[in-house]
């Protein structure tokens, strides 16, 4: 397979690759797919041909993105990420709570958006500094 790319289409696709392999594998500890980390590192591979050579470094045979490019940004946009998605579900869970655990249905979906929308209006204004966990002991 070939594919073209212009050079900024190409470093789109550095962090589109990167990203991708983080989902997959950055919570896998020892048991990470290492198909993944052979795409990352195919694609990451061309950078020596593209003046792109910082992005990318050796690491026990293997070409990986370098500390350079984990470090340039790459994480913010991934952080930026995790905190919509954690308050998306957050949301999403206390107010599937808050009418009994009941699944989405036609006839609940507007309640259960009203309240998701209420939760995450909260989210926006105040973070989580107004949730409040009662443990029992």
């Amino acid at each position: 397979m070939k594919i073209e790319l212009t050079e900024q289409q190409y470093r789109y696709l550095l962090d589109l690759v990167y990203i991708g392999n983080w989902v997959m594998n950055s919570t896998r500890e020892d048991d990470r797919i290492r198909e993944y980390d052979e795409v990352e590192s195919l694609v990451f591979s061309h950078c020596l041909r593209h003046k792109m050579g910082k992005l990318v470094e050796l690491y026990r045979g293997e070409l990986i993105p370098s500390r350079s490019f984990a470090d340039g940004g790459i994480h913010e946009a991934i952080e930026q990420y995790e905190d919509v998605v954690f308050y998306e579900i957050l949301a999403e869970e206390l107010a599937l709570r808050d009418m009994d655990g009941e699944p989405m249905t036609r006839e609940n979906y507007t309640a259960l958006m009203d309240r998701i929308d209420a939760y995450l209006s909260e989210f926006d204004r105040h973070g989580t500094d107004h949730v409040n966990v009662d443990l029992e002991e």
